[in-house]
């Protein structure tokens, strides 16, 4: 068994970011939209849109720019910040999981097998 270790940052203004976040800025990058993004991840519109808004006034600079729809069509982009908060991210995930992975053995040793 495997223990998959799950990160997320907790800021001393009360703001959080972590793997559901990252998702998201992935899924946004990946699909060009917010709209796209949620849906890939089976989100609702509003909720990533309010995702999206909590980590645009989290950071210093926005993470991600939207353009709203009309004749040329919408979309959303993750910033210049954006890319680098989530390469960020995940190099403190790769760290984390290598620091990690005897204790995390360990643990796992101790946890009853699933019946299934």
């Amino acid at each position: 068994m495997e223990l998959k270790l799950s990160i997320r940052l907790d800021t001393p203004t009360g703001g959080r970011f972590g793997p559901g976040k990252a998702a998201l800025l992935e899924a946004i990058q990946s699909s060009g939209s917010i709209a796209g993004g949620a849906r890939s991840l089976g989100m609702s519109y509003p909720r990533a849109l309010k995702l999206v808004e909590s980590m645009n006034v989290l950071f210093r600079s926005p993470l991600i720019e939207s353009s709203h729809g009309g004749k040329d069509g919408g979309g959303a982009v993750l910033t210049e910040q954006g890319l680098k908060v989530l390469a960020s991210y995940h190099a403190l995930c790769e760290q984390a999981d290598a620091a990690t992975k005897s204790s995390r053995r360990e643990i796992a040793a101790m946890i009853q097998p699933s019946g299934d």
